[in-house]
Order: C-alpha cells, then structure tokens, then sequence
C-alpha cells in the first residue's frame, strides 16, 4: 500500500498572495503555481502515466487556474483548487484518448546498490504501479489523493467533487484490487 504522507500536501500561501493573484498579478500567480507544481506533477503522472500527456494536461489545467483565479472563493484551501482543476483535466485527457499506460521499469527509480533487498524494491513498485494503473480512475484519484498526498476523507471528497461515503466506498474497492493484485503478483512469483 502507498503510505500517508499528511506533511506532503500543499498548505496554503500567505491570504496576500492569493488575493495579489485574484486581482490579476502575474508574479502571484506564478507563486501559487509554483507552490502546487511538484503536488500537481505528482497527480497527473499517477492518472495518466505519461510525461508528454502530463505535460499537457498542466499546461492546459495551469491556463484555466489563471483564467479563473478571479472567481476563486477560498471555500476550498488553493491547493485544493488546483487539484480538482487538473483531476477535471486528466479525466477530459483520458476521455479523449482512452488509454492507460503502466508506469515504465526505468521511471520507478534508481536501484540503491544493486543488491537483492534494493532489486525487491524496485519489482514491487512496479508491481504496485502496474496495479494502480489498472484501477478505474476513479479509484485510482482516491488512492493517489488519500494514501499518497494525505489528503483527509473530507478534502480528497471534495477534490474530486463526490460525497465522502462515496471516497470511502472507492478507496475500500481499490484497495481490496491492490492486495489481490499484489497477491496474485507474489503468488506467481513464487512458482
């Protein structure tokens, strides 16, 4: 299972700063993408699984985060604003192109110092990225938000804009298709 990582989400900026880029300031604006970017990258590759098309979905996502800051209201934190902007993205790219793609061996990670301890590493990684990857997205964006971002049941709910019964339901079946994918995984290893 992924692991919490509470400290990892975006907490907001100064109330300045978001105000500054409201009213239109450029360099704020940066700022607060700046401050989201890394939480941001992190989402869009583990939804869609390929840098070009992550790529374009934040440039995309990012473009709409400008031409609508003006109307942000500050019910949700900034960092919530910006993920639900490019969950809705990832979720009109996968649409558009109907694909899933599994998390390529050389993206996972470099291998510590080559023993077998660092090797078990990496092959469950992988074995957890391609388990992800085949999860509906929906359950895929739960889990990403809750067990690798922190997000609370609360706040992941309102990312991804469905009642909290409804995360907890999703997350409840994505994790169940992990551990029996990552069962069947070491299970056939073992042959």
């Amino acid at each position: 299972m992924l692991t919490a990582a509470v400290d990892r989400t975006p907490t907001d900026l100064y109330p300045s700063v978001i105000a500054a880029a409201r009213r239109g300031d450029r360099k704020a604006f940066e700022a607060l993408v700046t401050h989201v970017d890394r939480q941001m990258r992190s989402l869009a590759w583990r939804l869609l699984g390929d840098r070009q098309a992550m790529d374009d979905v934040l440039q995309t996502a990012y473009l709409k985060a400008l031409r609508g800051i003006r109307d942000f209201r500050g019910e949700a934190a900034i960092g919530s604003w910006f993920y639900r902007i490019v969950y809705n993205a990832c979720v009109d790219e996968i649409g558009r192109e109907r694909r899933t793609t599994l998390l390529p061996l050389d993206e996972a990670g470099d291998v510590a110092d080559g023993g077998p301890d660092a090797i078990d590493g990496l092959a469950g990684r992988a074995a957890l990225a391609a388990a992800l990857s085949e999860l509906p997205l929906e359950q895929r964006a739960a889990v990403v938000l809750v067990d690798q971002e922190g997000y609370d049941y609360r706040s992941a709910a309102e990312v991804l804009g469905v009642p909290v019964g409804t995360l907890g339901s999703r997350l409840a079946h994505a994790r169940a298709a992990l551990r029996t994918a990552l069962a069947a995984g070491r299970a056939e290893e073992e042959r």
